[in-house]
Parts: C-alpha cells; structure tokens; sequence
C-alpha cells in the first residue's frame, strides 16, 4: 500500500498528513493561526510564515505517530509548493525537501489549488473529467479537470475572491475574524430577502466573476441604516450577502455547465465543490439544487477537508504518484501558480 506524507504551509494552517493510496486518511494534524492573526484581523505574512516554523516540527511527529508508520513506511513526500504566501510556502518546501533527502524517498510539487481540485476523489468516485468550482479566499474560478495535472480555466474572478469579499463583508459587519463562518452564523438569523444587493456580470454570458461591487454596495447600505450595530441589522445584511452570493454563484455555475458539455458531450456529468467556501451551507444546498435542475451530480468534500490540510496535498501527492509524476529536488517554491500553466 503506498502512503504519501503531505505538508501544507501556504497560508494560516500548518497541517501534516499521511494518506494512502486506498483513500485512508492514516493522520491529519492542523495547527490553525486564528488565535495569531486575529489581533490584526487578517493574515500577517511573517506572523505566518514564523508560526508555521514553530509548528511544524511537532505536527510532523503527530502525524507519523497518528498514522502508526515508521520512517521506512513513508513511499514519498508531497508539499505545497504554490500558490501562497511565498515565506509560507518556502518553509515547508524545505522541510519537505530535507525529510525526503533524508529518507532517499521522491518528492512532489504539489500545487495547492490541484490539492483543493482532486480532494472529493479522495472520499467519492469521481471519474475525469469533471466540473469544478474552486472557491477559497484566493481564488474563485471553475475548472475542467480532464485528469491530473490536466486543467482547463473556464472563468475566474476579475477582482475579488468569494472567500475575500466574505471577509471584507464581515471586517464591515464588525464581526470577528475569521470573516465567513462568523459571517455564515449571523446569517442564520437573518432575513435574506430584506435588501436587494447587485449580482454583477450575472448577465454576461461567460464563466467570470465580480463581487467587488457586491462588497461596495453591502457598504452603502450599512451607512444608510440608521440605527448602527443593531442587532437585527448585521443578521439581516449577512443573510442578504451571503444568498446573492450563492444565486451568483448559481447563475454562473450553469453557465461552466454550458461550457463544460460543450467541450466534453460524451461524458458523465459531474460537479465539484472544492475549497474553504465549500463550507458555506447555504452555497452547498444552492449549488447542490443547480446541479439536480441542470443534470450534474454534485460533489463535495467533507466541511473538515474544504479549507487548507496536508490530507489533500498528500492526496494530490498520491494522485501524482502514480502517473509517475515526480519532481527533481531542486524545484522552486512559487508565490503565484495557476493550474493551466
């Protein structure tokens, strides 16, 4: 059985994982930087990128005794190696270098939106090609996946990543940071139908976002209410933010269903919900029922595998493994990456 060690540094999570590739997940360790960063209300590149050096070391002695493997079980190291934080991502190539060299054991480069775009094959069959919807606080963009290290971009964000315009919405909520789940928990209360905010390039017949100008008029509407910090005025906000957020999404979503089956007609028809917004549960049930009325199958991971963790990258790791793609050791981290390069 093979069993590939992932790390996972490109952002605010340090996570190590052993995966094999039976699809079990033998360990994953995530040490989170909330506590860190929230002080300043965003991610701190250094804060990070010193956290994770901390971190690390530890996490890796979790893992491997979580996973119940020694040193000799281990067939090969997969890490981040872009897009992220480039201070981030520079610490755990070099762990991951070191442990392989040590080891005598191949390495892989893995690009941490290909972890995010291949996780639902880890606990679903899903057969390439298939329909993703990436959507984390980088990146919003849908991608064909024709298979591994295969990616055709149909459409991404012009401006602002959902996740990003998630945040900004709740830093203007003055809610805590981490912006989305505080702002997805408000919500609950809330009266989605109260305000009507603009759903940008929703008439645009291509597979591209915009959500800055949802983030814009989310703020207008805040200084216009008169009453500031009302209770019933952060719900009802958030909760009309977050359901034009996913009728976007949904509008966009059947317009890379248009593409997908242009490109791919003789093929199952599957979709792919994948990155740390995959959480949101009213996005799920939205695109979920966008799949039904279209003729897709919905996919995607388990809320504890959509943010950042070594489980995905390890995955990918395996993934790659077996088509033989493997890297030389002196690969470079990258700060930008994008899969169709």
């Amino acid at each position: 059985m093979l069993k590939v060690l992932g790390i996972e540094t490109s952002c605010d999570e340090t996570a190590v994982s052993v995966v094999t590739d039976s699809k079990l997940i033998l360990s994953n360790q995530i040490a989170s930087q909330i506590a860190e960063h929230q002080q300043y209300g965003g991610v701190v590149p250094e804060v990070a990128s010193r956290s994770h050096m901390r971190h690390l070391d530890k996490l890796i002695d979790l893992a491997m005794e979580e996973s119940g493997c020694g040193w000799q079980d281990i067939d090969a190291v997969a890490v981040t190696a872009g897009p992220g934080l480039i201070g981030g991502v520079i610490v755990g190539v070099m762990y991951a270098k070191a442990i392989a060299s040590v080891l005598n054991k191949p390495i892989i480069a893995v690009n941490h939106l290909e972890g995010h775009a291949l996780t639902a094959r880890l606990t679903a069959d899903i057969a390439f090609p298939f329909l993703t919807l990436l959507v984390s606080g980088g990146h919003t963009q849908f991608l064909a996946v024709k298979n591994v290290g295969e990616y055709k971009i149909l459409g991404t964000t012009i401006d602002d990543a959902l996740g990003e315009a998630f945040d900004k919405t709740a830093k203007i909520l003055g809610l805590e940071y981490p912006g989305g789940p505080a702002l997805e928990k408000k919500a609950l209360n809330g009266n989605a139908d109260r305000f009507k905010f603009p759903k940008p390039l929703c008439n645009v017949k291509n597979c591209n976002f915009s959500f800055s100008g949802l983030k814009t008029a989310v703020k207008r509407e805040i200084e216009k209410i008169e009453e500031k910090g009302v209770e019933k005025n952060i719900c009802d906000v958030a909760a009309s933010f977050q359901k034009t957020a996913a009728e976007i999404l949904a509008v966009k979503t059947k317009q890379a269903m248009n593409e997908f089956n242009l490109l791919f007609p003789n093929y199952t028809k599957s979709f792919v919900l994948s990155g740390g917004v995959a959480a949101n549960k009213v996005i799920r049930d939205n695109l979920n029922s966008c799949c039904k009325e279209v003729g897709f199958k919905f996919f995607a991971p388990p809320i504890n595998l959509c943010g950042d963790n070594a489980a995905m990258i390890a995955w990918a790791g395996v993934e790659r493994y077996r088509l033989g793609l493997k890297d030389e050791m002196n690969f470079q981290p990258r700060s930008r990456w994008s899969l169709d390069s």
